[in-house]
């Protein structure tokens, strides 16, 4: 694992969280919810990989994989961005302060809200440790358990354990993940258990 600092590369797998400013909630219903994963299509599938993903009141959870450089490249280019190879973490960077940026400008006029929404710069995690990617999967997906706004994981509908479940959400990379518990069955068997390692997250 390494600090929040560290600057978006290609082919790195990244937990990015963030958390509502002060005691502000970052989604009041159900289309903020829903409009806030529309945006991250729009704005992060296209260089990226998702694993998993919570959504709660006041806080997220991405777990995420960036594009290979050569997927990259022609990418950042389209979008004329690209200047040398260099550029590529703050050009990843600037998409993901795009994404933020422009949820929390429609959710200020929704709600009739001026100020910072989130509670600072987005925090981020370098995962290359094998069984701690398995854990956090777990820990993401029991963020509302662990929270105390549902008892079971199924109960909380703003989760990508729902895309295991049933399939039904195509942004979720399912095979491989599957393939990090060894199949299907080792995956719905390690969510049996609740999370039994702490998770070391920077305020």
């Amino acid at each position: 694992m390494s600090n929040s600092s560290d600057p978006f590369l290609p082919s790195v797998i990244f937990h990015i969280y963030n958390h509502g400013n002060g005691d502000d909630n970052i989604f009041r219903c159900d289309e903020n919810y829903l409009y806030f994963l529309s945006k991250y299509d729009l704005h992060i599938i296209p260089f990226s990989e998702i694993y998993a993903y919570c959504l709660m009141p006041n806080h997220f959870h991405f777990l995420l994989r960036i594009q290979d450089e050569d997927l990259l490249i022609p990418y950042f280019k389209l979008d004329k961005g690209l200047e040398s190879l260099e550029k590529l973490p703050e050009l990843i960077s600037k998409k993901f302060s795009n994404y933020f940026n422009a949820y929390s400008k429609a959710f200020n006029k929704r709600y009739d809200r001026i100020g910072r929404l989130f509670r600072s710069s987005l925090k981020r995690k370098q995962v290359n440790d094998e069984n701690y990617l398995r854990q956090l999967v777990r820990y993401i997906h029991y963020n509302p358990v662990n929270h105390g706004f549902v008892k079971n994981l199924t109960d909380w509908p703003y989760s990508s354990y729902h895309s295991f479940i049933n399939g039904t959400e195509d942004r979720i990379e399912r095979k491989t993940v599957f393939e990090w518990f060894g199949g299907e069955k080792g995956f719905h068997e390690f969510h049996q258990q609740p999370p039994n390692i702490k998770i070391e997250l920077d305020d």
